[in-house]
């Protein structure tokens, strides 16, 4: 491909990238007036994101496989057209179940899409110094598209209502659409591809069960029989899912992608990120709409020092330093200042704490995950023979998908719990209910952002004692040490 050509082929995967992130959080601060328009619960609100990040994760290793059955560009199209008909049925939800069905066939879109555009991106961009630049931009979308979307969200839901928070993807699909039309190759297929259904329906079946254990346990308490029978039979079911691997003719995650110490550290990572990253993004946006008093604007020009710092830590450090050091020694310190962040954030009161501690730490947290994640990205898809970077690239989206499903329910039950019983112990007569309901909403806040500095500083210590390469490894690399079949043309 002509280099110009494949930089503009960057913008096209770019573009839908940012809109598949972009619409993880878009819905964040639409969500309270989403909630009052279709008479949402406290309890079943969080399915608004769980539902897309579900079954986006739930679908991606499946989504990967038929990208590499049926060409990446073939996935990659459909997958935008699906996504922008999904939006618009959500943008058109008259109760809450069409909004989480709408949702949810977004994430079945998102799985289509997402691996095909990280794949493209992979095999585009094979020379160290492009390949650095290129990736350079994708993390710095990946880790600001969240805060962009917060943004965008912000202005839509007060200028226009929350709906358009969904069909804003319908234009940004089809420019995305006809940009792959005329911009990318038409693909190739791997005649060894095959679709793995046992497993997508054992993986996908497990995932399921762990987050709506986890949601149910808001609502029902940790020893309800039901909530311990779904985690414990998650549990087993992604259990069989791996065994499964192992014995599949051509199963959906390769053991050659999960046998490369490199990769598993990034997925392991991204995983322990994202549970800690999604809570926290729902709880500042009730912090500040429901607590301080912001408007929905006003909340989202809030978020943008989230998107600064992700941006010069993608671009200007990890991108800059990673064919220069070791990988962890950027995804650490990277990952502890993040943490450092969340420590910050984690201390706010009822009284305004805007200055003292939420810009801080979005400034720390935005620097620390930018330079985390893009070097992640590279981690995840360097190396990689080219009939399994389909499958690889899943494997990166999927760590990060069911992390934010397994987040946002975790920690949504974990902020809940803790503020019901702050209710509990502290009424009585003589206390002012308003004021006390902010006290434990904060209270409930602080305690799972504590939790969330946990997951970040465990994703710290699996970063240094598990990624031990001295440079990132490139895709050049996997086609000298591995011989690749002939691929046939589609």
């Amino acid at each position: 491909m002509a280099d110009n050509r494949r930089w503009w082929a960057l913008v096209v995967i770019a573009l839908a990238q940012l809109m598949v992130v972009l619409d993880m959080t878009i819905v964040n601060i639409a969500l309270p007036s989403a909630q009052a328009a279709l008479h949402m619960s406290d309890g079943n609100r969080q399915w608004v994101i769980t539902a897309y990040t579900l079954a986006f994760g739930g679908l991606l290793l499946l989504g990967g496989r038929v990208a590499d059955l049926v060409g990446r560009r073939n996935t990659f199209v459909i997958g935008l057209l699906g996504f922008a008909a999904a939006s618009a049925l959500g943008g058109a939800a008259v109760n809450s179940g069409m909004l989480f069905g709408a949702r949810a066939l977004q994430g079945v879109f998102a799985a289509l899409l997402a691996p095909s555009a990280l794949s493209l991106l992979a095999t585009t961009f094979t020379d160290p110094k492009d390949r650095g630049k290129a990736f350079g931009i994708f993390g710095a979308i990946i880790g600001a598209g969240a805060a962009v979307g917060l943004l965008a969200g912000g202005f839509l839901t007060q200028y226009l209502n929350w709906r358009w928070c969904l069909y804003v993807n319908v234009p940004i699909a089809l420019v995305a659409f006809f940009g792959a039309l005329a911009l990318l190759a038409p693909g190739e297929r791997h005649p060894d591809a095959r679709l793995d259904v046992p497993g997508a329906l054992l993986g996908s079946a497990g995932m399921l069960a762990l987050v709506y254990g986890f949601s149910e346990a808001e609502s029902r308490s940790w020893h309800d029989g039901l909530v311990l029978t779904l985690l414990v039979g998650g549990v087993v079911l992604l259990a069989a899912f791996g065994f499964w691997q192992t014995r599949a003719r051509v199963p959906l995650l390769p053991m050659s992608v999960v046998k490369d110490r490199q990769r598993v550290g990034a997925f392991l990572a991204t995983l322990l990120v994202t549970i800690g990253m999604f809570g926290v993004f729902l709880f500042l946006t009730y912090y500040m709409q429901g607590v301080l008093g912001y408007s929905p604007v006003k909340t989202g020009v809030a978020y943008l020092p989230i998107t600064a710092g992700m941006i010069v830590g993608s671009t200007q450090i990890a991108a800059r330093g990673l064919g220069k050091v070791p990988p962890r020694m950027l995804m650490v310190p990277g990952l502890l200042v993040a943490a450092g962040a969340l420590a910050i954030i984690a201390q706010v009161g009822t009284e305004p704490a805007y200055a003292s501690h939420i810009l801080p730490g979005m400034l720390m947290l935005g620097l620390g995950m930018g330079t985390a994640m893009m070097t992640s990205v590279s981690l995840a898809t360097g190396s990689v023979a080219p009939r399994d970077s389909g499958a690889a690239s899943a494997t990166f989206n999927t760590a990060q998908q069911v992390g934010g499903s397994i987040g946002t329910a975790l920690l949504n039950t974990i902020a809940a719990t803790v503020t019901a019983r702050y209710l509990t112990a502290h009424a009585g007569p003589g206390v002012n209910p308003r004021s006390l309901q902010a006290e434990a909403t904060v209270h409930g806040f602080n305690v799972a952002t504590w939790w969330a500095m946990g997951s970040l500083l465990l994703a710290a210590a699996i970063a240094g004692l598990v990624v031990n390469a001295d440079r990132a490894p490139t895709p050049q690399a996997a086609q000298e040490r591995t011989p690749e079949p002939v691929d046939t043309a589609m």
